[in-house]
């Protein structure tokens, strides 16, 4: 193994780890790395230590040495509203580097990741790509719901009624201190929930085990065992690339039409795959998402919270449903195949106890998991757009937008922050009928924040939210509804059409043919041709902004971000 040919080059290895504790016979046995994001940043990292114990326990079991390594994670959440939101998707490139160090500076014969939350798993999952380590990994689950299965993405929704006068003070802190009853991710299938279930698709996880509740002992199991299959990952030589390849992806993004997954997956599976030596294009979401059942009645776009996911019988269930669409060979984890896995859960009764779990709550799991053939939807959960605004593409989560707004033709009001334009949303200067424009906020210009806030003012104004677009080169939360198209592409800063937008250009949005294009100019139509011409113009008298961060870590991320619509990762 590779710790003890490491051991044989670096004499000071040995008498170092005696140091804080190591026995003789420890150093000769199989060393597991336990990687987590715990710490007390959040619900989502806070819990996680006993996840850490538990791997470490369940390694120790199998005849290995744990060692914990940690990097915490930020909230998306907390850091919503201030300039803290810049900072969160350069985190995920951080933690991913910081995972390499801490592999490569001292290589580990096998792995356990553990963590939860929307940067933290997409992190995670880099860095198994990038170091390729024998390994499982962990996620800890989501938290339980509040009263009245009051769950955080309503939060921003009450927050908007509040500003708009609409509902009292009382009332919106009663929904702030009730909204997050436990540890856990966020419960609802946001960001942090879909990146869990496509560990699971990946192959990278024990079947059945994610976004299970994070308050359930069933889940410290799991991460027990854990430590223990990675012992015997270590032992056999089975790596991650070895078990993902491109099929696996195929796999994940039909999991992810099924259960309208988030739009940040857009960000994450291609920049997930490079690591993987794979390189997916949006375009591929397009395509299985075409025709592909969407399943899944979980908030924000259905009616349940998000634990009631593995009442229902979780990723195997869903992959049950699909199973006609997926390739059942692909290696995992466990050293069977996925078709394998699935028939392993049956026989040990995996169903059986999510029944019970389900029945506790006066549901069955079909009401949950909708069966193939009563399928919530039947074109998936996301759309990529293309046209002259957008000549590499756009994303937009259809499944979350209003019907009224799948063809419409809309005035621009272009904002360079977001600030400015929340404000005119909430002051009401935005009327009917308008595409609200932020942009200079992809991955180049301001790191690529969401604009989850924005995207609530309007989707939560009963007049609003049925006809006026917002689009930008930033990003949306997981929990975000309403018709939000994000990851515009080029993004503004590096000169994208974007950028050229000019007060009462017409927009045309196509989500049926997938089209996003400016049509027209001060209110009046112009031909393809005549837009070409006007923007080819427009961009000569185009300058771009000073960089928004002479210094620091966001201004090493702005220089070598690559596009949104690539994933936005350094390069």
């Amino acid at each position: 193994m590779i710790s003890q040919d490491i051991r044989k080059v670096a004499p000071e290895l040995d008498p170092l780890r005696m140091g804080m504790g190591w026995t003789v016979d420890e150093l000769a046995q199989p060393q597991i790395m336990i990687e987590s994001t715990f710490g007390d940043s959040h619900p989502g990292s806070a819990h996680l230590m006993g996840l850490v114990d538990e791997a470490c326990a369940g390694t120790r079991k199998e005849g290995g040495r744990p060692a914990r390594y940690f990097t915490t994670d930020i909230c998306d959440g907390m850091a919503q509203g201030h300039d803290g939101i810049n900072y969160s998707l350069a985190s995920r490139d951080m933690i991913a580097n910081m995972i390499e160090i801490h592999a490569g500076a001292t290589p580990f014969d096998g792995a356990v990741f553990v963590s939860s939350c929307d940067k933290g798993v997409p992190a995670h999952l880099m860095g198994i790509g990038r170091v390729n380590t024998p390994c499982v990994l962990v996620t800890g689950g989501v938290m339980d719901a509040g009263p009245d299965l009051l769950t955080l993405e309503q939060v921003g929704i009450y927050s908007a009624q509040y500003q708009r006068g609409e509902i009292t003070e009382d009332k919106l802190t009663y929904y702030k201190h009730n909204a997050c009853p436990s540890c856990g991710a966020c419960s609802f299938m946001g960001t942090a929930s879909t990146m869990q279930v496509m560990g699971e698709t990946l192959g990278l996880m024990l079947p059945g085990s994610a976004l299970m509740p994070a308050t359930c002992e069933d889940l410290k199991t799991v991460a027990f065992k854990a430590g223990q299959q990675a012992v015997r990952l270590a032992k056999m030589g089975l790596k991650p690339r070895d078990i993902v390849t491109m099929k696996s992806f195929e796999n994940a993004i039909m999991v992810h039409a099924a259960i309208s997954g988030s739009s940040n997956s857009l960000l994450h599976i291609p920049t997930i795959a490079h690591e993987f030596g794979i390189e997916l294009d949006a375009e591929m979401f397009d395509r299985l998402h075409r025709g592909a059942h969407y399943l899944l009645d979980i908030r924000p776009a259905g009616r349940w919270p998000a634990q009631y996911f593995y009442y229902a019988g979780g990723v195997p269930r869903v992959m049950e449903e699909i199973k006609a669409f997926l390739h059942l060979d692909v290696m995992t984890i466990t050293g069977k195949t996925l078709g394998e896995n699935l028939e392993d859960l049956k026989k040990d009764g995996f169903y059986d106890k999510c029944d019970e779990y389900c029945a506790k709550v006066g549901l069955k799991w079909q009401d949950i998991i909708r069966p193939f053939d009563q399928a919530i939807g039947t074109d998936g959960a996301i759309a990529i757009l293309k046209g002259n605004l957008a000549p590499e593409g756009a994303a937009i989560k259809h499944t979350a937008c209003p019907k009224e707004m799948f063809k419409a033709t809309l005035r621009a009001r272009p904002f360079d922050s977001e600030e400015e334009a929340l404000d005119a949303v909430l002051t009401r200067k935005i009327q009917p009928g308008d595409a609200v424009f932020i942009r200079y906020e992809g991955p180049r210009g301001s790191g690529m924040p969401e604009m989850f806030y924005t995207s609530e003012a309007i989707s939560s104004d009963k007049e609003l939210g049925k006809s006026v677009a917002l689009i930008t080169d930033g990003r949306f939360s997981g929990a975000s509804t309403g018709p939000a198209i994000g990851h515009v592409s080029p993004e503004a800063a590096d000169g994208g059409p974007i950028a050229l937008v000019e007060l009462d250009d017409i927009i045309e949005i196509d989500i049926p043919n997938r089209v996003l294009a400016i049509v027209g100019v001060a209110g009046e139509p112009k031909t393809p041709e005549e837009m070409e011409a006007i923007l080819a113009e427009r961009r000569k008298n185009w300058q771009p902004k000073p960089a928004k961060y002479p210094s620091g870590v966001l201004k090493l991320f702005s220089e070598h971000a690559v596009s949104p619509m690539k994933g936005g990762y350094m390069k």
